[in-house]
């Protein structure tokens, strides 16, 4: 159950679209189940008013978005978001991906998404899903009638290790604002740490194999806005295609890490969307917990115009090999 209404974020949309500051709004839609939420443009207050959803199965980051939709028309658009969502929309800021005047943001308060996987795993044949409980989900079924679930079971990896309910930007802000968490979000990647070379090539072996190249992270993640990805380019090889090897799944989601080194904001888009269940959000993990033990703690998308340590020169940058002898491991 989320702290602001959809009520009260409609009505900003609407008042927004009529005073003219917004011409359009980027929000959430219903698709063809309960949990089955998109990321959609509304233009009238009509079109929100039918159509505008908000609720534990909002978790779209709309950061990425603005890329393409701030280049289509001359006015500002309104976007919803949540405080993970703030620190890709700095980051993108930081890296000049669209124009921040043509974007009047909203900060809204969240208490935690849901996850589908996990939805759908402790409930089949769903009809309905209601939320308004705080601490339990009824789920209507079809086999087994009205299936009760505790919604602390139901949260994503990226809510229950949630590092921030703080915004790090918005023009506006419905709902309350919280602070930078103490979370435990490393500890899975130091259990991966501990585990020996062969058991860690083991893990990610069976992974990674699992990837049929759909390209969904890519295609979600916010920190890849390249308008000509590599892994697209047909003298590569390896364009849109599933891995035939293991070489290739492994090469894939090793380059996209490193591609995103230092500019991962830790949203998780990347498993949200996956098909297959992936963990790749541990592969990043692994990349910021780095980052913080070799250059000290840094966080991207904290604040507009931060550079991460890997961009600057540095006289004792880690050379090759210094990673292990200062105390880091290989994921």
């Amino acid at each position: 159950m989320q702290e602001v209404k959809r009520e009260v974020l409609v009505s900003k949309a609407s008042e927004l679209l009529k005073n003219g500051t917004v011409d359009r709004v980027l929000g959430w839609k219903a698709g063809e189940f309960d949990y089955d939420i998109t990321p959609a443009v509304f233009h009238t207050s009509e079109e929100l008013e039918q159509d505008f959803v908000w609720n534990d199965f909002c978790g779209a980051n709309f950061s990425k978005y603005l890329v393409s939709e701030t280049g289509k028309s001359e006015n500002k658009i309104l976007v919803f978001l949540k405080p993970c969502d703030t620190y890709s929309f700095n980051q993108l800021l930081t890296e000049h991906r669209f124009d921040r005047e043509k974007v009047y943001a909203v900060g809204v308060g969240c208490n935690g998404m849901l996850d589908v996987a996990k939805l759908r795993s402790g409930a089949e044949g769903i009809l309905r899903v209601h939320t308004e409980d705080p601490d339990k989900v009824a789920v209507e079924t079809l086999y087994d009638g009205t299936v009760t679930l505790d919604r602390a079971e139901l949260l994503p990896d990226r809510c229950v290790n949630c590092k921030s309910r703080k915004h790090v930007a918005y023009d506006e802000l419905l709902g309350s604002d919280g602070e930078v968490l103490d979370c435990h979000r490393f500890d899975e990647v130091e259990q991966i740490e501990r585990m020996t070379p062969d058991e860690r090539y083991a893990f990610w072996q069976g992974e990674l194999s699992r990837c049929i190249r759909c390209n969904a992270c890519r295609d979600v993640c916010p920190a890849c806005t390249c308008e000509k990805c590599v892994f697209d380019n047909p003298q590569s090889g390896v364009e849109n295609k599933a891995p035939a090897t293991s070489f290739e799944e492994q090469m894939f989601h090793i380059i996209r890490a490193f591609h995103v080194a230092g500019r991962c904001t830790d949203c998780g888009e990347c498993s949200r969307v996956c098909p297959q269940h992936i963990p790749l959000h541990l592969l990043n993990r692994k990349f910021i917990k780095d980052i913080d033990n070799f250059y000290g703690d840094y966080q991207a998308g904290a604040e507009v115009g931060s550079r991460a340590p890997i961009v600057n020169y540095r006289t004792d940058d880690l050379e090759p090999g210094e990673a292990v002898e200062r105390g880091g491991e290989h994921a």
